[in-house]
């Protein structure tokens, strides 16, 4: 084993898959440039078992040439079949960016990092690994889209100390963003030439708002005219002996049609950056309410700044309110979903939900385990529930509320252990460990416990210390069943909090990132609503199954489908090829959805288009109904007026759902 590398260390190309290489005109001083076809080509590395145990970042810099953005990943690996570290990442086009990976995340202690520039959504998965045992890596494509993807990078390094953050990176086309917030690097049908047209059309469209623009088929609430349960004064679940069904507070069969995220921002994260930008609101007298901090990065807001533009600093925000609430009947919505500024909604009596903060800042909060996993059995804990649980105050008595979303992908639940796995290689000791070790005592004698888990393995070494053993599959079945346990006390407690503030409305879940595996859901039997996000070309038909185990109705937090023809650098998590495909894409997902009798809503992520340059996180999607420049997306607002006109005909089987699919692209995650 190495006990020391040199500093820097460059990390030996053992192999390649990369279809060209070539030195020339690189602007990175060692670097080269590389193409690539496909998936999954790129660089690996091989080199001495412990080469990386004292280093502390990977680093390198990439410039990624064209207009699209790339996704890649670094991976390191214990042997040929050991466990597999995973980090992956993008890069904006045109703007060089810097990695500077922290090798302590090996420890799966993290799952995102924050975005540094062009290096954006930074996310390990994978395996914990030992980098006293790694002895190989690689660097290769992850994701791409429809086009060869072209890049220059310097070497990859292993370095002890932190490299320097890159505060001036090269921008050989120039500025990225224009005066509105488009790109620079592409033209297309629609895009806003100047801020006389702007400003025109956005007091145009202010002109033609219609309040009353929702479908004929809705009652007062958006629920169906025609199909009538017992009303109860707010919203809650039925099922009518052949569906499951929300009912609004009239009465009517509701389903849940819901846009997330319609918000007056669309933050630009310009740290390191500024020079990407052709014209900023930074200074600029009377548009102060477009510059501000987040995470404590820097961000812009074009989405303000043309509002701004078109209806002045004193009205800008009200003249929003009537353009969104107008926007969301004339799409046919009858939800204001997740991340919404729902105390719009809340004044106009449109139905909404609410996401609470998880964790309350400023709070007493328990011991985190692994992740953001608290510890539930911690003294603390319950007082945080409670403090947690005060956000409904304000809306408890609203009958325009649908519910409330416990907490959001959750990250523990995107890691390859289970929380009771994590704790042990996380922590040193806490109650939950102890409840650990009274859970094993009820299973195992020390003798049967070091059959199980190993010779010298003791109720001591479970209780105290950092865990450094090898888990057996005895050992992780055990720590699966005490999972389940662990998971049903966070979401018990969080719920009884929940109920005691705000005893009538629908507690909606804790929007898992997918469908849970097996040892996570039953812990979830005290929401009233059971949800996750689904990606995928249509809702996710093992939700059947989990919906039946629960006993109760599944909704859909997120999803969507983007397109890489309107100047974004990226499509989206769902991806399709043009606007048109988009339309056609809503349409089978929404009525899909509501063509399953478990199914009682699905909330498309997200109303406005992402900033071209990214995000807080680096996400620069073309998922909205509007662009930064509010102008809407008509084959996709007609598309989702047509599915909401007929979607109570769709679920009650009155009418087939649309089924006219269109060529799908493999998703994307970054």
């Amino acid at each position: 084993m190495m006990n020391a590398i040199p500093e820097p260390w460059i990390l030996p190309v053992t192999s390649s898959t990369v279809d060209r290489t070539s030195e020339e005109n690189c602007p990175l001083e060692g670097g080269q440039w590389v193409e690539v076809s496909k998936v999954d080509q790129g660089f690996f590395y091989q080199f001495e078992p412990g080469a990386l145990a004292h280093a502390r970042y990977l680093t390198c810099d990439v410039l990624l040439d064209g207009k699209v953005a790339g996704v890649y990943a670094v991976t390191l690996q214990e042997g040929a079949s050991g466990p597999q570290y995973l980090c992956h990442f993008a890069f904006l086009p045109q703007c060089q960016a810097r990695i500077r990976l922290p090798l302590d995340s090996v420890d799966q202690n993290r799952w995102l990092f924050p975005r540094e520039g062009a290096w954006l959504k930074v996310i390990v998965q994978g395996d914990r690994v030992d980098l006293n045992k790694v002895d190989r890596a690689s660097f290769v494509c992850y994701r791409q889209g429809p086009e060869r993807l072209r890049w220059c990078m310097s070497p990859l390094t292993a370095v002890t100390q932190k490299p320097p953050r890159l505060e001036k990176p090269l921008l050989p086309m120039g500025p990225l963003l224009d005066a509105w917030g488009q790109s620079t690097l592409s033209d297309w049908q629609g895009k806003t030439p100047n801020e006389e047209s702007l400003v025109k059309r956005l007091q145009q469209q202010l002109a033609d708002v219609d309040l009353s623009a929702w479908p004929d088929a809705f009652s007062a609430y958006g629920g169906a005219r025609e199909l009538r349960f017992k009303a109860t004064g707010f919203f809650r679940s039925h099922h009518d002996g052949r569906r499951w069904w929300l009912v609004d507070p009239e009465g009517h069969a509701f389903w849940s049609a819901g846009l997330d995220c319609v918000r007056s921002t669309i933050g630009t994260n310009i740290s390191d950056l500024k020079d990407a930008l052709e014209w900023s609101p930074e200074g600029k007298p009377g548009f102060e309410a477009a510059v501000g901090e987040r995470n404590g990065a820097m961000e812009v807001d074009f989405f303000r700044s043309n509002l701004i533009r078109a209806f002045g600093p004193e009205q800008w925000k009200t003249n929003w309110e009537k353009l969104a609430l107008a926007d969301l009947k004339r799409f046919g919505f009858n939800t204001m979903a997740n991340w919404s500024e729902w105390e719009v909604a809340q004044e106009a009596g449109f139905p909404y939900v609410r996401p609470l903060q998880w964790p309350v800042q400023g709070s007493e909060l328990a011991p985190r385990i692994f992740r953001d996993f608290p510890d539930p059995y911690d003294p603390a804990f319950s007082t945080e529930a409670a403090a947690y649980a005060q956000q409904l105050e304000p809306t408890r008595e609203d009958p325009a509320l649908l519910g409330y979303f416990l907490m959001n992908e959750p990250t523990w639940g995107f890691a390859s252990m289970t929380p009771a796995e994590g704790m042990l290689f996380q922590t040193s000791g806490c109650e939950a460990r102890n409840r650990l070790v009274d859970f094993l005592r009820k299973r195992y004698s020390l003798e049967t416990l070091r059959e199980s888990w190993g010779e010298s393995v003791d109720f001591e070494k479970i209780c105290r210390g950092r865990w450094q053993n090898p888990l057996t599959p005895q050992a992780r079945k055990d720590l699966e069943d005490f999972s389940t346990l662990l998971v049903s006390e966070l979401f018990t407690v969080l719920s009884e909090a929940c109920r005691k503030v705000d005893p009538v409305h629908l507690n909606l879940g804790a929007r898992y990132h997918r469908v849970p595996p097996d040892w996570a859901l039953p812990g979830m039997k005290s929401f009233d609503v059971f949800s996750i996000n689904c990606y995928r070309e249509t809702v996710d038909p093992v939700l059947a199954e989990a919906c039946e185990k629960l006993q109760m109705p599944a909704l859909i937090g997120e999803w969507h489908f983007g397109a890489l023809d309107v100047g974004l650098p990226a499509s989206g998590i769902g991806r399709v090829a043009s606007q048109e495909d988009r339309g056609k894409a809503f349409r089978v997902y929404t009525e899909h959805a509501a063509a399953q009798a478990w199914c009682v809503g699905v909330h498309y992520f997200t109303y406005a288009d992402q900033s071209a340059l990214g995000r807080s996180d680096g996400e620069n999607y073309n998922i909205g109904f509007v662009d930064i420049c509010l102008q809407p997306y008509a084959a996709l607002r007609d598309a989702a007026r047509k599915s909401h006109e007929g979607l109570y005909d769709v679920a009650t089987g009155k009418q087939a759902p649309y089924d006219r699919k269109p060529e799908y692209y493999p998703r994307l995650f970054y």
